[in-house]
């Protein structure tokens, strides 16, 4: 696969379609989808930055990172959003039984989440899940907080914990066990699909203001995230662009 730099994060080129036959077809593999607070931890962050680089996909999610690597290398690069991705993959899945493991978020989320999937996707097949206690990412790759997943043996998990701890988590979980699942980090998607938040509808996310609508339900917890690092993230690739 082809990737591109955008800032200091190799972003993987490809497509929502393109990731889900990966995660259909593919054994053993990690995804992370990265927008513009992931490529600014990334870059003020060698380890952070090492650890995403390190993933065998990086999904240019959201506008901002999409619309990066497009003017940066001419490549018309689309959205690659993480909510599309976990609903094509799961779509796409249905007749090859393709099965997935939820891990994160809380009961209520979860359970809400694996409700309205059931409805929207009848045949899907759902391996199990586990919302795990708030722990830190090392202490979540402990036997007792992963072993259900580890036997269920999914052919995709999905891991809500928030960025960068989900990655994080991932890599170890890799290093430290024989698994032949697919794991992607997944962020808020749980929430979405759950309905306990709104996801910003798709043509306010293709002119790139999506995070206004999020800002707007999570302004005390998301106020730095789009405020300074969506401003560090314009500084950061002007540099890049003159450089270039």
């Amino acid at each position: 696969m082809n990737s591109v730099l955008v800032l200091k994060t190799e972003i993987t080129s490809t497509t929502v379609e393109f990731i889900s036959d990966y995660l259909k077809n593919e054994k053993s593999k990690t995804v992370a989808i990265c927008n513009a607070n992931t490529l600014v931890r990334s870059y003020r962050n060698s380890d952070i930055r090492e650890k995403i680089n390190s993933f065998d996909i990086k999904a240019p999610d959201g506008f901002p990172v999409a619309k990066a690597s497009k003017i940066l290398y001419k490549n018309n690069q689309k959205r690659v959003d993480g909510y599309k991705v976990f609903h094509e993959t799961i779509k796409n899945g249905i007749d090859s039984k393709l099965s997935h493991y939820f891990y994160g978020s809380n009961e209520k989320i979860v359970t809400l989440m694996i409700k309205n999937l059931k409805k929207e996707y009848p045949d899907i097949n759902i391996s199990g899940y586990k919302c795990p206690p708030i722990k830190t990412y090392k202490e979540l790759c402990e036997k007792e907080f992963v072993e259900n997943m580890l036997e269920q043996d999914a052919d995709v998990i999905w891991v809500a914990l928030g960025f960068p701890k989900q990655e994080e988590f991932i890599l170890m979980l890799k290093n430290k066990f024989i698994i032949n699942s697919n794991i992607v980090g997944i962020g808020a998607v749980f929430e979405w699909v759950a309905g306990t938040k709104i996801k910003a509808p798709e043509w306010v996310a293709n002119i790139g203001l999506e995070w206004i609508f999020r800002l707007f339900q999570e302004p005390k917890r998301l106020f730095r995230r789009y405020l300074i690092d969506n401003f560090l993230f314009i500084i950061y690739f002007i540099k890049q662009y003159l450089s270039k």
